[in-house]
């Protein structure tokens, strides 16, 4: 039993961070009912790669939810969607600003029938300020937000993250702000409306780039891989590859002087604290460059790990799929589609130890379980079903 054991949530989202949002609830118990438009459903379902027809984009985001596919710009749509939401704990919705408000499904219409709904908007710029109703993707936000200008190569052009963190970070942050107002309502029956920007997000992480340039004017750039403010920090080539070595204070550069029969860099006025390690990077790049292309990345592996100096090689995915940690963690699990068959997955990196709950059940076929919970919860019988389905109001 998850710890979100009897919540209900009601999902009118598509594309990422809505869905990755309410996965992450569905994943510790909530019990997350996915609204879909008949014929589509969520545009992700087009997004390949495609296994057996099925959109595999689509499974990696919507496992352990039920699907229910209404048309909610009827009111025979819109009635069903008031009824269910009557007894939801949530609803979430990803939609551009006054999509709600058109459909009839708006906070404000919610609440005058559930007083105690927790409401989290996820858009690209927020519900107000002058750019709440363009339209925005992931990669738009980067772009925005300056997470592309301080990410790449230096003195090359800006470059987007690897994985859609606009997106992702936002749907972290929905969870965050969903759990915040759970708590407050054990105690007072209050809702709340929760709004989340994909754009604040994105400058809420992007650490200390917003203090450099206020405090001395300069306009943060790309820098690679190494770090604005620690030294060393950053990717060196071996003989054979390359390895991240992360010095993170004085007493590990210190550590790492000795691994390497270097002690005099210990008290080398340009290298002996991480302040002077900065200012005297690029004297001090070359110096670390000598050393590390001595050996492999494997026996760098080695010493480092024998003196306690965080490292990694730089891994490829497929790497992951033998990576001794990974699997004891087990963060790649098997589940099993109807139709797509045995899929590999990454699991929920939340791992409760006193009450473990790891039930996974696979993303829903469209419209899998809308007949299943009309009965269920609006006592619906076959024939108001069947009628509902030949109108197109329901799939």
């Amino acid at each position: 039993m998850g710890v979100l054991n009897g919540i209900k949530v009601l999902e009118l989202t598509q594309g990422l961070s809505g869905p990755f949002c309410t996965m992450i609830l569905g994943d510790m118990g909530a019990e997350v009912i996915k609204i879909e438009k008949p014929g589509n459903g969520d545009d992700s379902r087009a997004f390949g790669p495609f296994v057996n027809g099925e959109s595999a984009y689509f499974m990696s985001v919507n496992r352990n939810k039920k699907s229910m596919a209404i048309d909610l710009r009827t009111l025979e749509g819109l009635g069903i969607f008031e009824e269910l939401a009557k007894e939801a704990d949530v609803v979430i919705e990803n939609y551009k600003p006054g999509t709600m408000d058109k459909l009839g499904t708006n906070y404000e219409r919610i609440k005058a029938i559930n007083k105690s709904i927790i409401y989290c908007s996820i858009s690209g710029y927020g519900q107000d300020g002058p750019f709440r109703e363009r339209p925005a993707y992931d990669a738009v936000i980067q772009a925005m937000s300056g997470m592309m200008s301080i990410t790449g190569q230096e003195n090359e052009s800006p470059t987007r993250v690897g994985a859609p963190v606009g997106d992702m970070t936002a749907a972290l942050y929905g969870v965050i702000g969903i759990m915040g107002a759970l708590y407050r309502r054990k105690d007072r029956v209050v809702g709340e409306r929760i709004d989340i920007s994909i754009l604040d997000c994105q400058i809420s992480i992007l650490e200390n780039a917003i203090m450099r340039y206020n405090l001395t004017g300069e306009i943060p750039g790309p820098i690679g891989n190494r770090h604005a403010s620690i030294a060393p920090f950053e990717t060196y080539m071996t003989r054979n590859n390359e390895i991240m070595v992360a010095i993170g204070n004085d007493n590990i550069w210190a550590d790492f002087c000795r691994l390497v029969n270097k002690k005099d860099l210990v008290n080398d006025y340009r290298f002996y604290n991480n302040e002077k390690r900065i200012e005297n990077y690029h004297e001090l790049k070359p110096i670390l460059n000598k050393i590390f292309i001595e050996n492999t990345t494997e026996e760098w592996q080695k010493s480092l790990d024998e003196s306690g100096i965080p490292n990694s090689p730089i891994n490829t995915i497929d790497k992951l799929f033998d990576n001794e940690q990974v699997k004891a963690r087990n963060m790649l699990i098997k589940i099993n589609h109807p139709i797509a068959g045995d899929m590999i997955i990454p699991n929920s990196p939340i791992k409760f130890m006193e009450e473990p709950y790891s039930e996974k059940q696979p993303s829903p076929m469209l419209g899998e379980h809308t007949s299943e919970l009309l009965k269920s919860r609006l006592n619906m019988n076959e024939e108001d079903i069947e009628q509902l389905i030949k109108k197109s109001i329901i799939q």
